[in-house]
C-alpha cells in the first residue's frame, strides 16, 4: 500500500484553499467540484462517466477499505477528473479485493488528495454551490497560490459543456438477452454503465448500445421494440442532436424510456427548460417519492441540472401538442427537484435517479419492468 505524504493543494475558484498529501498520481487536475454522499461503492463512482471532467470529493470520511476488482468497474476506464478524500484506508480487507485503491488511481494518471477536511469542503459547496477546482501535489503545490488560481478559473464551466459524445461508444455494441430474447432494445449510450444493459438484459431484451451520434433511420434499420436514453455528463441544454433524434422517436410512438441525462433530455424534447441545481444530487441516499403508487424509496443519483416542469397536475408537451399530455410522475423529497416524467398519451417516461444502482439501493428495479410493460402493450 502507497503511504504518500507529498504536499498537496486543494484550491476553490472563489481562492478558499485546503492542504494535505497527494493520493494516486502526482500533479495537477481540475474540474468541477461536487461531493458524494454515498458510504460505499467508490469503485463505481470513479468509473460512472456522468463523472467526466469533475473532481469527486467523497463525504464519507473512510475510502479504499475494499480495495478494488475489476468486476465491479461500470465502465471502461476511471472517468472522475481528480479524488478528494479524508482518510485513506492503509489496508484492503475484502475477499474480492485484488488490490488497493491508492495504486490503482496512481497507475490511471488520477491526481488525488486525502487527509482534507472534507466535512468543512462539503459545508462550503453547500453554501457557496458547486465550483470549478484544482488539486496540486507535488512540484505543482510549490506554485504561487495566484498561478494556481489562475488555472483553476481558466477551466470552463460545467453550464454550457457538451460532454457525452466524449464518454459514448465509437461503434454499437450488443448486451444480449440472458435466456430467450423477448425483446430489442437500442440504448443510446451517453454514458451508460455497464449495469444498465445487464438490468435489460436480465428482463430478456437484446441490448443495443449505440453511440450518442446515432440517427433515428440507423435505430429504425435495427428494428428495435424500443428506445432507451442513459446517464451522462454534461449541459443537456447542449444536446440538440439527441434532443432531436428523441422528438422522432416520440412522434413514431417508439416505447421510450430514460434515465437521468434521459430524463433530462425527455423533458427537453417535450418542450420543458433545464436548470442548473446548486450543488447537485449524488449519492446512493436520496428519497424519491414516486407518485404513481405514492412509495417512497431510496434512489442513486448523479445529476447537476434538472427539468424545470411543473409539478401538480397535467401539462400538455409545450414542443408538440401530438406528444400530449405529461406529468411529473416523481419528486426528490428533499427539495422538490423534478425526479421522473410520464407522458399519458404517447410511450415514454424517464426517471432522474439511476435504478440500476449497481452499488445499491435497489428499490428502483421495478422501473426495468414498466419498460417492459411499455414494449409488450405496443407489440
Amino acid at each position: 500500500m502507497r503511504l504518500s505524504t507529498t504536499p498537496a493543494v486543494l484550491v476553490l475558484e472563489d481562492g478558499r484553499t485546503f492542504t494535505g498529501s497527494a493520493y494516486g498520481a502526482v500533479g495537477e487536475t481540475v474540474g468541477e467540484a461536487v461531493f458524494v454522499t454515498a458510504m460505499s461503492g467508490y469503485q463505481e463512482t470513479l468509473t460512472d462517466p456522468s463523472y467526466h471532467r469533475q473532481i469527486v470529493i467523497q463525504t464519507a470520511p473512510h475510502i479504499g477499505n475494499t480495495g478494488i476488482n475489476a468486476a465491479d468497474d461500470e465502465s471502461r476506464q476511471i472517468w472522475v477528473s481528480g479524488y478528494v478524500v479524508r482518510d485513506a484506508s492503509r489496508i484492503s480487507s475484502n475477499w474480492r479485493s485484488e488490490g488497493d485503491l491508492e495504486t490503482h488511481l496512481a497507475e490511471a494518471g488520477v491526481v488525488g488528495i486525502k487527509d482534507v477536511d472534507t466535512r468543512a469542503l462539503t459545508r462550503h459547496l453547500r453554501d457557496k454551490g458547486a465550483m470549478r477546482m484544482g488539486i496540486f501535489s507535488g512540484p505543482a503545490a510549490e506554485a504561487d497560490p495566484g498561478t494556481m488560481l489562475e488555472t483553476v478559473l481558466a477551466t470552463p464551466p460545467m453550464a454550457g459543456s457538451q460532454l457525452a459524445d466524449e464518454v459514448s461508444v465509437s461503434e454499437p455494441e450488443l448486451v444480449p438477452a440472458v435466456g430467450e430474447a423477448k425483446f430489442s432494445v437500442a440504448a443510446v449510450d451517453l454514458g451508460i454503465k455497464a449495469m444498465t444493459p445487464q438490468r435489460l438484459a436480465e428482463r430478456g431484451i437484446d441490448v443495443h448500445v449505440v453511440p450518442a451520434s446515432v440517427t433515428f433511420e440507423e435505430i429504425r434499420a435495427l428494428g428495435v421494440d424500443g428506445v432507451f436514453f442513459s446517464n451522462g455528463p454534461g449541459d443537456p441544454a447542449t444536446a440538440d442532436e439527441q434532443v432531436a433524434l428523441l422528438r422522432e422517436v416520440l412522434g413514431a410512438r417508439i416505447p421510450f424510456f430514460g434515465i437521468c441525462f434521459g430524463n433530462q433530455l425527455l423533458g427537453r424534447a417535450l418542450g420543458f427548460g433545464t436548470f442548473k441545481l446548486p450543488f447537485g444530487h449524488r449519492g446512493i441516499n436520496v428519497p424519491v417519492i414516486d407518485r404513481t403508487t405514492d412509495k417512497v424509496e431510496i434512489t442513486a443519483q448523479n445529476h447537476g441540472f434538472a427539468v424545470d416542469a411543473p409539478l401538480e397536475g397535467e401539462t400538455t408537451a409545450p414542443a408538440d401538442p401530438d406528444f400530449g399530455r405529461v406529468v411529473v410522475s416523481h419528486v426528490c423529497l428533499n427539495d422538490d427537484v423534478v425526479e421522473g416524467l410520464q407522458c399519458l398519451d404517447i410511450p415514454a417516461f424517464s426517471v432522474q435517479f439511476h435504478p440500476e444502482a449497481a452499488a445499491g439501493p435497489h428499490d428502483s428495479d421495478y422501473l426495468f419492468d414498466r419498460f417492459v410493460d411499455l414494449m409488450s402493450s405496443r407489440a
